[in-house]
């Protein structure tokens, strides 16, 4: 196996294990919230909803306010392009509301 650790410094060496430690913590999972756009119309569609960025806001800050119990089964939350600049009502972005809770906010980078 190919190793790159060798182009990483200690402190990042350092915060990449921490980051890994914390998304297998025993007990949790990750919630795949990545969902793309047409993915959303299939959950959006058969409830009456129109597909639109604010629908979609709207299901996905249901999602991420939920109580803080969630924080005890959930230690990272994967998140759609879209998904990651949109913010609560209040105006705080969804990554600072996970960040909050104690969950990792990702990427879909495929």
């Amino acid at each position: 196996m190919t190793s790159y650790s060798q182009f990483l410094t200690d402190a990042q060496k350092d915060e990449l294990r921490k980051i890994a430690n914390q998304i297998v913590t025993p007990g949790k999972g990750i919630l795949a919230a990545d969902e793309s756009t047409g993915s959303m119309d299939k959950k959006l569609k058969p409830i009456g909803l129109e597909n639109v960025e604010e629908n979609r806001r709207l299901y996905r800050q249901l999602l991420f306010t939920a109580g803080d119990e969630m924080s005890k089964y959930i230690s990272g939350v994967i998140m759609f392009h879209e998904t990651f600049y949109q913010k609560g009502d209040d105006g705080t972005p969804f990554v600072q509301i996970l960040q909050k809770k104690g969950i990792l906010p990702g990427i879909k980078v495929s």
